[in-house]
């Protein structure tokens, strides 16, 4: 999880401003210590430390949050108010010129993911209901355009290449073949390096004056803490970049990054980036960001992804045979189904309020769901609609096709029926409403 040393330093002083009935100046200089001190060891720029706490202590000595019933509350507020003030305030987006296509022009160093995340980019535009072209203009890393051509076909984005012509000879041929083939969005995958050099600056410089991008997007890796903050710093002096993509933030417990680039920079982040799936990018959110880092969950995120994700149609039709009393083993496979193309189990759980932090230390295993499918697979279709008709010898048969103990599939059976019981519960209009709410979740998943 992004954060989550810090998320855990933070919930500790937090945890001792709320064992305080009221609170004094020395009891929140002392947790801003504290905080700050988290905020170094999570690998955030110095000066951004010392003037974020600087900030918080101003604003929460005052006379508002000390004469407050819950201060310690107050004190968290203003730490989240700062924090994601720190990010950018609100979400950036692409920039939308008036005569498409807008140009999206992506630089970085060697192996900060520039083109699996042009593809990324493109596979997000495209489930947008846009027309997105990727253009290869990486000549010199060997196989580059062909990494481009093979994840560009599993986007469904087309890929204009030139094999190894002059890159801004291709960049600017992409530019009119995206206008006269009715592409609204061009993105152009461009050279790394393993170190910032002249000869790599000098042709991004002469490709930003020739296609004239609507923004010039830095792929930074997460992963290299501070480092990521000098080099954005670097290529917006000599680019002038209109944001970031920060890549692999799944693997960067710290987020030093994060936090530090939009203060030293004054760009934002405009996407993240985690593992490899097309899917495993999403529009950068401060406000949301912050509050998973304070442990308060992402629900607004973890509604989008629901509703990208998951099949509308066969949620309403598992709600309504919920409402009904119909249920049977089959709808509760293809709840499995649905809730696996969420992602990591921990990864959801993760974005509930006052859950993440919990988290940090417990291992959950994804493959139970899997288990728990394979033992309705072992049924024929007549024993998924009727459970109830399972008997001891038809148990034995099932353990056995899908490799596990009869005691796994009583144990699912019980929770099915406890789900059963559950759904006699629920009736009339306020039951439907509910249901709804709930994208026609199943109670009773096996986590």
């Amino acid at each position: 999880m992004p954060f989550e040393g810090l998320a855990e330093k933070l919930s500790n002083s937090f945890k001792k401003l709320r064992s305080k009935g009221k609170l004094s100046e020395s009891d929140v200089k002392e947790a801003m210590r504290e905080v700050r001190l988290a905020l170094l060891e999570a690998d955030v720029n110095y000066k951004v430390a010392k003037e974020l706490t600087g900030r918080i202590t101003e604003r929460a000595v005052g006379e508002e949050v000390m004469e407050s019933l819950t201060p310690a509350q107050m004190v968290i507020k203003i730490v989240n108010e700062e924090l994601t003030a720190l990010m950018g305030g609100t979400g950036e987006r692409l920039k939308s010129p008036a005569h498409p296509p807008a140009i999206i022009l992506l630089c970085g160093l060697q192996g900060a993911g520039k083109t699996t995340h042009a593809a990324k980019l493109a596979y997000m535009l495209k489930s947008q209901g846009h027309r997105p072209l990727l253009a290869a203009c990486d000549v010199y890393r060997p196989a580059a355009i062909k990494q481009l051509q093979v994840m560009g076909e599993k986007a469904g984005a087309p890929v204009f290449e030139r094999g190894t012509q002059d890159p801004v000879e291709t960049a600017k041929e992409a530019v009119k073949h995206a206008k006269d083939y009715g592409h609204d969005y061009l993105l152009i995958d461009t050279a790394g390096r393993l170190q910032i050099d002249e000869e790599l600056m000098d042709e991004l410089r002469r490709m930003k004056e020739a296609v004239n991008p609507t923004d010039i997007l830095l792929t930074v890796d997460a992963m290299i803490g501070q480092e990521s903050v000098n080099v954005a710093k670097t290529f917006d002096e000599l680019l002038d970049i209109t944001g970031v993509i920060l890549t692999k933030l799944d693997g960067d417990t710290r987020g030093g990054a994060a936090l530090s680039i939009k203060a030293v920079t004054g760009k934002p982040i405009k996407f993240a980036g985690s593992g490899e799936k097309l899917d495993g990018l999403e529009a950068f959110h401060p406000d949301r960001m912050a509050s998973r880092i304070l442990g308060m969950g992402d629900v607004l995120s973890l509604i989008e992804e629901a509703e990208q994700r998951l099949d509308e149609k066969a949620a309403e039709r598992t709600a309504q045979r919920m409402m009904q009393n119909k249920l049977d083993l089959n709808d509760m496979l293809e709840q499995f189904r649905q809730v696996k193309k969420m992602g990591p189990i921990k990864g959801i759980l993760q974005k509930l309020p006052g859950v993440g932090n919990k988290l940090d230390d417990v291992d959950i295993d994804d493959r139970i769901m899997d288990r728990t499918a394979a033992i309705i697979l072992s049924m024929t279709p007549y024993e998924r609609a009727h459970p109830e008709e399972l008997n001891a010898s038809r148990k034995r048969r099932i353990a056995a096709g899908c490799g596990q103990k009869v005691e796994d599939v009583n144990r699912l059976l019980n929770q099915f029926r406890q789900t059963q019981k559950l759904m006699k519960q629920f009736g009339g209009k306020k039951g439907r409403k509910l249901m709804r709410g709930m994208g026609g979740g199943m109670p009773g998943m096996p986590f």
